[in-house]
């Protein structure tokens, strides 16, 4: 290796190129220019933490169905505030940086991966000095302000964990009642036993979800249309009566074979339709939890707890199959809830 190729010992990598002069920005040298540019990101701070305090008032205050120039009004206004909020946090966080936060160059060799109790002690130190730069404590307006935006954006994450669904212990009753027919979920079609086949299963709902009124109008409709078909949502199917095993008290549940159960799952409330007519399994498709349905919808298999809800069966005048009253058993995930409820069920029983 020739002289001019040995390196250098302590000798920069590449020489330096040079840098134009530094230009400071006007909050660098006029502090009026420096607090009135604070002002303006605590402003947009404080809006931020507004929007979202509307995001949480546009829950409660808009009708889920109501409509703003063809949009859901109440998405609308959801989009506009969480949105808005994120966005001007956003904005506040980046003029601070490039106004207020220390602005200087630095240049920083290239040195070995594995850093020396040396190294890690001068990082710390650089942290600390950025954090003393970036004026986060020496601008009390601006860090309050930020940290009470950020603390009011965990609000509209609180209140959306309501949209998950009514609390379990409010899930007791469903619109199912006595002489309610059942009807195919896909045709809304009354279902008769003739039209069950050995081996069938069917997914239906109670027929209130077709119903109107004197002018024509459906009598459900919107959200609450929606939460009544995924609450009473059932499965039916059809078995010859000697693979029936119900329990005392039950013997009089089925139609010729024809029994009725929730379509949700008790373990964390997915549908569930998988049926194998050879064996009488229902099996969910989320997790697995296998019902018997042969032997009261008991779990032989999987996380769930709780058997698959039955709802008793009869005929009206007309020949189809009707409910005879609600659930006697809580429809829903398992929930500690469900449980309590359901013993108190139990107990009035």
């Amino acid at each position: 290796m020739s002289d001019d190729l040995q390196p250098i010992p302590d000798a920069e990598p590449i020489r330096d190129p040079g840098l134009p002069e530094h230009l400071y920005r006007p909050q660098d040298v006029d502090e009026a220019e420096a607090t009135r540019t604070a002002r303006q990101i605590s402003a947009m701070f404080i809006v931020a933490g507004l929007l979202f305090l509307g995001f949480c008032v546009a829950y409660f205050a808009i009708d889920i169905d109501a409509t703003f120039l063809g949009w859901s009004a109440q998405n609308f206004a959801f989009g506009v505030t969480l949105g808005g909020g994120m966005l001007l946090i956003g904005v506040g966080i980046i003029q601070w940086a490039k106004k207020l936060m220390g602005d200087h160059e630095m240049i920083e060799m290239r040195h070995p991966a594995a850093s020396s109790e040396q190294d890690r002690v001068a990082v710390m130190k650089d942290l600390n000095a950025g954090i003393e730069e970036s004026g986060f404590g020496r601008r009390p307006m601006i860090r309050n302000s930020l940290l009470g935006a950020m603390g009011l954006l965990g609000l509209p994450a609180i209140v959306l964990l309501r949209d998950l669904g009514p609390l379990p212990h409010g899930q007791s009753h469903t619109v199912w009642k006595k002489g309610m027919r059942l009807v195919n979920d896909v045709t809304g079609t009354p279902l008769k036993p003739a039209d069950i086949q050995v081996g069938q299963l069917i997914n239906g709902e109670p027929a209130v979800v077709y119903e109107t009124n004197a002018d024509g109008d459906p009598v459900l409709h919107g959200s609450e249309l929606l939460a009544v078909k995924a609450k009473a949502a059932i499965i039916v199917v059809r078995m010859r009566p000697e693979d029936v095993t119900p329990d005392k008290g039950k013997e009089n549940w089925g139609v010729d074979g024809i029994l009725c159960y929730s379509k949700i799952c008790t373990h964390v409330g997915c549908p569930i339709s998988l049926w194998e007519q050879q064996t009488h399994h229902l099996l969910c498709p989320c997790h697995q939890s296998t019902y018997d349905l042969g032997d009261n919808g008991k779990v032989i298999f999987g996380p769930a707890h709780r058997p698959l809800p039955q709802l008793p069966l009869g005929l009206d005048d007309e020949g189809y199959l009707i409910a005879m009253s609600d659930f006697p058993e809580i429809v829903g995930p398992s929930y500690p809830e469900l449980a309590r409820d359901q013993k108190k069920l139990d107990d009035k029983a």
